[in-house]
C-alpha cells in the first residue's frame, strides 16, 4: 500500500489532528477556570512531553543522534509552536471564550500562513487569493470590533481575542518552519525535542504561580481533562501533524485547519453555554470564507497524479 494511502494518508493524520486540536479549546477553558492559566499550559505541555519522550523509548526508531543543527530547528519549533504560541493561548483563554479561540487561531493562521506564502514569491498570486486575504482582513477587524462591543465581555474579551491573534502569528510562523525541522530528523524525536523544550520555557513562566494552585481541592475530572490534553492534542496530535506537514506541505496543511473551527463552535456550545455576539458571528463568517478563498485560490484542493505524493521530498522553498 503506497504511503500516502490507507491509516498512512497525510490527510487522515491531519483530520485525526484536528478532531483532538477542536476539542482542546473547550477542554483547556475548563481546566484554566480552576487554575493558573501558566500552570494550565504547564500541565498540558510537561504531560505531553513525558508522553512523547515514554513513546521514544517505546516505539522509537534506533537512529543516530540528531545533529545540533537538526536540534536547534526542532527547539525553535518548540518556542513558537508550543512556548509562545500557548503562552498567548491560555493567557487569552483566562480572559476570553475558547468559542472565540477556536474561531481566530486557526483561520487568522491559515490567511497569514497563505500571506506569508504569497509576499515572499512562495506562491503565485492570484486575483482569488489577494481578494481572499482582503476578506479575510475584513472580517477580522468586524470580529474585533464585535469583541470590544460585546455584552459577553466588553474590553476582557477584546483583549482576550487579541492574545488569540499573537497565538495565531506563532502558529503560522511552526506551520512555515515545519518541513525545515523535519529534515533530516524522524518525526517523533523532532515532535519530542520541540515539546520538551517548550515545556521547560512554560514550566519557568509557571513559577511564580504553582504556589497560588490549591492543589488538594482540584476535582478528579480535572485531572482527567489533563491526561487527555497531554496525550491527546499535546502529544500525538502535534506528532501527526509534523507527519501531515512533512507529506503535503504549510498551505495544505493550512487547509485543513478549517475544521477546528466546525468543532469547536459544536464543543464550547454544547459544554461551556458559549456564544457570540451578532457582529461577531458576521465577523466570523466572513473571516472564514476570506480565509477559504485565499487558501484554495477559488478552486478545491490540488489532487497529486497516481502513484506520487504532492510534496513529499521537497525543500521548504518549493512548498
Amino acid at each position: 500500500m503506497p504511503a500516502n494511502k490507507g491509516w498512512k494518508s497525510p490527510y487522515l493524520l491531519l483530520t485525526v489532528t484536528m478532531l483532538l486540536w477542536g476539542s482542546a479549546f473547550s477542554s483547556s477553558k475548563s481546566v484554566v477556570a480552576q487554575m493558573p492559566h501558566t500552570v494550565a499550559a504547564l500541565l498540558r505541555f510537561g504531560g505531553g512531553a513525558i508522553a512523547l519522550l515514554a513513546a521514544v523509548a517505546l516505539f522509537g526508531r534506533p537512529a543516530a543522534p540528531a545533529s545540533a543543527r537538526g536540534g536547534g530547528r526542532a527547539a525553535l519549533a518548540g518556542l513558537l509552536g508550543v512556548f509562545a504560541y500557548n503562552g498567548f493561548f491560555f493567557w487569552g483563554l483566562s480572559l476570553a471564550p475558547s468559542l472565540d479561540a477556536g474561531i481566530l487561531i486557526p483561520v487568522l493562521s491559515s490567511v497569514l500562513t497563505s500571506a506569508f506564502l504569497l509576499f515572499t514569491g512562495r506562491d503565485r498570486p492570484s486575483g482569488a487569493r489577494l481578494a481572499g486575504l482582503a476578506l479575510g482582513l475584513a472580517g477580522a477587524v468586524v470580529f474585533f470590533f464585535g469583541a470590544g462591543g460585546s455584552a459577553h465581555g466588553g474590553a476582557t474579551r477584546l483583549t482576550g481575542d487579541l492574545l488569540y491573534l499573537l497565538s495565531a502569528v506563532c502558529w503560522a510562523a511552526y506551520t512555515l518552519i515545519g518541513p525545515r525541522v523535519l529534515a533530516g530528523v524522524d518525526p517523533l524525536r523532532a515532535t519530542t525535542y520541540a515539546t520538551c523544550a517548550g515545556a521547560v520555557l512554560l514550566g519557568a513562566l509557571a513559577v511564580p504561580d504553582i504556589g497560588d494552585t490549591h492543589w488538594s481541592e482540584l476535582p478528579a475530572g480535572l485531572w482527567l481533562n489533563v491526561v487527555f490534553l497531554a496525550i491527546g492534542p499535546a502529544a500525538v496530535a502535534n506528532l501527526l501533524y509534523y507527519r501531515g506537514v512533512g507529506a503535503v506541505g504549510p498551505a495544505s496543511a493550512s487547509l485543513m485547519m478549517f475544521m477546528v473551527p466546525v468543532i469547536n463552535t459544536v464543543c464550547a456550545m454544547l459544554f461551556l453555554d458559549e456564544s457570540f455576539g451578532g457582529l461577531q458571528a458576521l465577523g466570523a463568517l466572513v473571516l472564514l470564507s476570506g480565509a477559504v478563498l485565499a487558501v484554495t485560490r477559488g478552486r478545491g484542493p490540488a489532487r497529486p497524479r497516481a502513484g506520487t505524493a504532492p510534496t513529499a521530498g521537497k525543500k521548504p522553498s518549493e512548498l
